[in-house]
């Protein structure tokens, strides 16, 4: 299942361009905090897209090649964060030692999304978290 194309119309949707630079994982963090607030998720998820949006970033800027392009969208009960730049090979789990100090960026996407995966195409890495919305019980 790729969300490349979002199956319903976003509800809420952020998109930027990054330069291939590292110092712009903190600008993409910055960015994707503000559209989070504007939409009323929670802290503690909102915490959580903010970190993938930091390493699918920073994967993107230092394993793939050219312009990164970063969106993030909130469609029918979920969040969802893009990343895609112009290399063709698919972001991948590695296995890292214990005392590597990198290494460790999709194996964190993995634990704090619902889902995750590549774009058949290799170019977009993408997250998916559930938005959970508390609901009233009904008045007796």
């Amino acid at each position: 299942m790729s969300p490349t194309r979002l199956s319903t119309q976003p509800q809420h949707r952020f998109e930027t361009v990054l330069a291939p630079e590292l110092a712009r994982v903190s600008d993409a963090r910055r960015s994707a905090s503000a559209a989070l607030r504007l939409w009323d998720v929670g802290k503690p998820l909102a915490d959580d897209v903010q970190l993938v949006v930091s390493e699918l970033v920073a994967n993107a800027i230092e394993h793939g090649s050219g312009w990164v392009a970063l969106r993030v969208a909130e469609t029918a009960g979920n969040v969802t964060v893009e990343v895609t730049d112009a290399n063709h090979v698919p972001a991948r789990i590695r296995c890292s030692e214990p005392d590597d100090p990198r290494g460790r960026g999709l194996v964190i996407v993995a634990a704090l999304a619902h889902q995750w995966g590549v774009s058949e195409n290799g170019r977009t890495t993408w997250a998916r978290f559930v938005l959970e919305r508390t609901e009233m019980a009904p008045a007796d």
